[in-house]
């Protein structure tokens, strides 16, 4: 018996682990992750982690204890180099070959980077992903330092709020026409624009980062609208890309990630994935999540499958972003929407978006309503979808549309 090897020690590969042990009480389990702490949680990364607000052990999702207590091998700081399908094999840096009846991939994704070319090879230059990320760029949170964000994203606006917070001086670029445009309404980032005016980011629409400049620390950026700006660090929040190389390199089947059925199952019958790296059948069309949601529950579902039991993943998707003293919650997919209705929340800066297409509901951005989103994610996962006049009437109490 080989056992099952884990490829990725993030939050899927820990979720995935963790179950596959349930599953599977007897069966050897490894899990192997490049960096050198366990497995630990992303989103305060950026937040509590670098405010200071929470140490680097209630980072970790479990205690090491843990997987030593439940006979999960973990191989920490170490890299795979490829995958050998024929003879089952994981085949790490050092040339070591690890045996496998079961692998699994979950190896998330990586940050899109500045190109050298427009100096993005300088110090201080600073993507926001990994735990070395945010502790190279602590020692720049200071008042009064001048901050440059690239990306008017989640990533961009949550780096943007932290520091502000701290006392930055903030100006943020997105190049498109407004913040959030990838993801949300124009009502929702209006939100979010008025929101960090009103704690002093610059934000500047419309505006892309010609270069960076500085001879081999970043110093200064030239904007398209031709702006020069003085600047201490950049933080790059440009998006990130599923990490397909190692199952690309294997031959394993890819689209928009890699490749899974409804099982998590790749075209490999004896490897799935899970999380940010994998994308998955949802009703008519095919899609890849990125949040922690997904990675958890799509991980449970491959943890199954690996152990023998028949499990179909029916994703659910709901996210959420903290942002000074509001919180964003998500429900839903707002893809194909043609009509977003607002509705005042019951407190002062309180509000809600409804997606629809026609007369159904896709998704709701809830802004410090958790009444709001609670009650359309409800909807949403229940199929129903309330009429669109009385979603936009203040007077109408949410939870009767539920009946």
């Amino acid at each position: 018996m080989n056992g099952h090897i884990v490829i990725g020690a993030g939050q899927a590969g820990a979720a995935l682990v963790a179950k596959l042990r349930q599953a599977d009480p007897d069966t050897p389990i490894t899990l192997i992750g490049e960096e050198p702490v366990p497995p630990y949680q992303r989103p305060p990364l950026s937040k509590k982690y670098l405010m200071g607000e929470m140490e680097l052990e209630r980072l970790y999702l479990r205690p090491e204890s843990f997987y030593t207590d439940q006979r999960i091998t973990l191989r920490l700081g170490t890299r795979v180099a490829s995958i050998d399908r024929q003879a089952k094999v994981v085949v790490l840096h050092d040339g070591e070959r690890l045996p496998y009846d079961t692998l699994a991939l979950t190896t998330g994704s990586t940050p899109r980077m500045l190109p050298a070319a427009i100096g993005g090879a300088l110090r201080g230059v600073y993507p926001v992903r990994s735990l070395a990320h945010i502790d190279l760029m602590a020692g720049d949170f200071a008042p009064d330092t001048r901050c440059l964000i690239v990306g008017g994203g989640y990533i961009g606006l949550e780096a943007a709020a932290v520091a502000a917070s701290r006392g930055l001086k903030v100006v943020l670029v997105e190049a498109m026409d407004r913040i959030l445009q990838r993801v949300a309404s124009a009502e929702t980032s209006d939100y979010f624009r008025a929101l960090h005016s009103s704690h002093g980011v610059d934000i500047r629409e419309g505006t892309g980062l010609e270069r960076l400049t500085g001879d081999t620390r970043v110093s200064g950026a030239v904007l398209t609208d031709g702006t020069t700006l003085d600047v201490d660090f950049v933080i790059v929040g440009i998006g990130i890309a599923p990490d397909i190389t190692l199952a690309e390199e294997a031959g394993l089947q890819i689209e928009n990630g890699i490749r899974v059925d409804a099982r998590s199952c790749t075209s490999d019958p004896s490897i799935f994935a899970a999380g940010d790296c994998a994308s998955f059948p949802h009703g008519a069309t095919r899609i890849r999540l990125e949040s922690v949601p997904n990675a958890i529950e799509q991980a449970d579902v491959a943890a199954l499958n690996m152990a023998g039991q028949q499990a179909d993943y029916g994703a659910k998707p709901w996210f959420w972003s903290d942002q000074y003293d509001v919180k964003l919650q998500i429900a839903g997919l707002n893809t194909g929407y043609d009509r977003a209705i607002v509705r005042a929340g019951a407190r002062a800066g309180t509000q809600s978006v409804w997606y629809f297409c026609g007369a159904d509901l896709l998704a709701v951005d809830a802004m410090n309503d958790p009444r709001a989103y609670m009650i359309g994610k409800r909807m949403i996962e229940a199929g129903k979808s309330p009429p669109l006049d009385a979603v936009a009437d203040p007077e109408t109490d949410l939870k009767s549309l539920m009946a």
